[in-house]
């Protein structure tokens, strides 16, 4: 079996400040040559990929979502406009920073 990869290209937007941190570490770890950054980018992908996977293992998924949720708000008093107006004022209020 080869060692040969096909390479794909994902173009990514970051913060200015995580885009100099990741280049300056990237290349203090993997040498100041031609892909340190890419060798650093495909090793924290696959971290992330790894502890996004075993989360999504702990996390069972009804094959009937609308019947999983279904009365649960039984017992809430308001209509679906009423809350929506109140998850408003709540959201405007954290805005402003009061609770």
């Amino acid at each position: 079996m080869s060692n040969t990869y096909l390479m794909k290209t994902i173009r990514i937007y970051l913060p200015e400040e995580l885009e100099k941190k990741f280049r300056k570490i990237s290349m203090e770890t993997y040498g100041y040559s031609r892909g340190a950054l890419s060798k650093a980018a495909v090793e924290a992908l696959r971290s992330w990929i790894r502890r996004q996977e075993v989360v999504s293992a702990q996390v069972e998924i009804p094959r009937e979502p609308v019947k999983a949720v279904r009365g649960l708000l039984r017992h809430v008093a308001e209509g679906s406009v009423e809350l929506q107006h109140q998850a408003a004022e709540m959201r405007a209020r954290k805005a402003k920073g009061e609770q």
